[in-house]
């Protein structure tokens, strides 16, 4: 069945840096463009971060820019996210999905990053 792993969170200082990864397994991540999302406490979840299939584009939201790169493995069947001059906004549990993932679609387990000022 399809699972999504995301590791790589922490307790950071703001100005540093983290690498999240996410292993997919249960289906073939070639086929999908695939986002990072996020979910700050008492706050909805947010898509943060996109890329395409076969990484020819990105997206990400305005406050990321310039900050965060995600990129992809396909043959790992893994995404990943840079995460550079980490600010205390940026904390909240990171999720990796599809792009276009709904509140009803399988979700895993996330990973928390927390940015101390």
């Amino acid at each position: 069945q399809v699972q999504l792993v995301e590791s790589g969170g922490g307790l950071m200082q703001a100005g540093g840096s983290l690498t999240l990864s996410c292993a997919a397994s249960g289906f073939t991540l070639d086929y999908y463009r695939m986002a990072w999302y996020r979910q700050a406490p008492g706050l909805q979840r947010e898509l943060v971060a996109h890329v395409s299939s076969e990484s020819r584009t990105t997206g990400y939201i305005d406050s990321v820019k310039g900050r965060f790169t995600i990129s992809r493995d396909n043959a790992k069947n893994t995404v990943y996210l840079q995460m550079n001059s980490l600010k205390p906004e940026d904390t909240a549990v990171y999720y990796c999905n599809k792009a276009g993932a709904g509140m009803d679609d399988y979700w895993g387990q996330g990973t928390q990053v927390t940015v101390s000022s």
